[in-house]
C-alpha cells in the first residue's frame, strides 16, 4: 500500500480489506460515468473507493492527480477541479 497527497488530495493505493471494511466502504452507494470531462467543485470533502475506471483530476492551480481501480481517495471540501475520465468509472463514495 503506497500513500500519496497532491493539493489536498490524498490517494491510498491497494488499501487491505481490513482498512476498507473498517471505514465500511462496501456500505456505501455507488456512483458511474462514462468516459468524459468535466468540471467539479466539492462542497463537502469526499472519499472513494475506485472498483473500476482511470481518472485525471487537476485541482484549479494544482497539479494533475491519477487515480484508478483499487484506489480510495480523499477530496477536500471546497476544491475546484477539472475530472477527465479516460475509461468509465464505477465508485462507491461518502461524502462528510
Amino acid at each position: 500500500m503506497t500513500f500519496s497527497q497532491t493539493a489536498g488530495i490524498s490517494v491510498e493505493k491497494s488499501p487491505g480489506r481490513d482498512r476498507l471494511d473498517a471505514l465500511g466502504v462496501f456500505d456505501w452507494p455507488v456512483w458511474g460515468k462514462e468516459a468524459s470531462t468535466f468540471p467539479w467543485t466539492y462542497d463537502d470533502s469526499e472519499t472513494c473507493y475506485f472498483l473500476e475506471g482511470d481518472v485525471v483530476v487537476t485541482p484549479e492551480g494544482g497539479d494533475p492527480v491519477s487515480m484508478s481501480q483499487g484506489d480510495l481517495v480523499t477530496f477536500p471540501a471546497g476544491m475546484s477541479c477539472t475530472w477527465d475520465i479516460r475509461s468509465d468509472v464505477k465508485k462507491h463514495y461518502s461524502f462528510s
